[in-house]
């Protein structure tokens, strides 16, 4: 199987019914069995996406597959300490961090459309700085894996553990779909795995800077990102 998905010859239809028929048969298997079917299947052609809010997937993904990518979207508005996770996770972890940026910078983008895009149409600044980027990293994988919680918020509430991403044409896998909050903090805890310090600070969800705000008492994980604006997903996951 795996020979034939390395040679790029299952169609989209077969693809999807195989990502599918493993989001059923894998349901209840653990976050390591998971990785360990994802690995298997793909080979080379499975990375591991990472926003850098913690390396828990990349930990999990590296037990499995050591040196397995982990891409990273660098979207030009990212928290210092955002950065600094990245830079520890590649120097720490048995992983090949791969960065990726926009094809424009954040000046270019201000001169084609203004000065801060992401007050005046946060959608459209996704769509350039990580949905279009995200794109066109993921071109030469057949899966990637997320750290997607069905905890997190009410739109994540039916993520499967494997699935198929129509947008990109590939198999999503979320490991850590059916882990609550504890789980994670005892992984963490568990192995030392590097987290984001902005955790500790008040930020329960790490995106880009002008975008994101620390989380009030009782608000679920995502309130914190483009607080008031009715916006809850940066189109990456749907």
């Amino acid at each position: 199987m795996t020979d034939t998905l390395l040679s790029g010859e299952l169609t989209d239809s077969e693809l999807r019914e195989l990502a599918e028929q493993a989001g059923r048969e894998l349901e209840d298997a653990s976050a390591t069995e998971i990785l360990k079917w994802a690995t298997d299947t793909f080979g080379p052609r499975f990375c591991v996406t990472s926003s850098m809010e913690d390396a828990v997937v990349a930990h999990l993904a590296s037990r499995v597959m050591p040196g397995v990518d982990v891409v990273f979207l660098d979207t030009g508005y990212h928290f210092p300490e955002t950065i600094g996770t990245r830079d520890a996770v590649d120097a720490v972890m048995d992983v090949n961090v791969i960065t990726i940026t926009p094809r424009r910078t954040v000046a270019e983008q201000d001169a084609e459309h203004g000065e801060k895009l992401h007050d005046r149409d946060p959608d459209l600044c996704c769509a350039l700085r990580k949905v279009k980027p995200l794109e066109d990293g993921l071109t030469a994988y057949a899966a990637w894996a997320t750290g997607l919680r069905r905890d997190e918020s009410p739109t994540r509430a039916n993520t499967p553990v494997v699935g198929w991403d129509a947008k990109r044409r590939k198999v999503k896998v979320s490991p850590i779909a059916r882990w609550t909050q504890d789980d994670v903090d005892a992984y963490v805890a568990e192995h030392g795995v590097l987290t984001n310090p902005l955790l500790m600070d008040g930020y329960a969800s790490v995106g880009c800077a002008p975008c994101t705000r620390r989380v009030l008492e009782g608000e679920d994980a995502r309130a914190g990102r483009w607080a008031g604006r009715g916006k809850t997903e940066c189109g990456l996951h749907g």
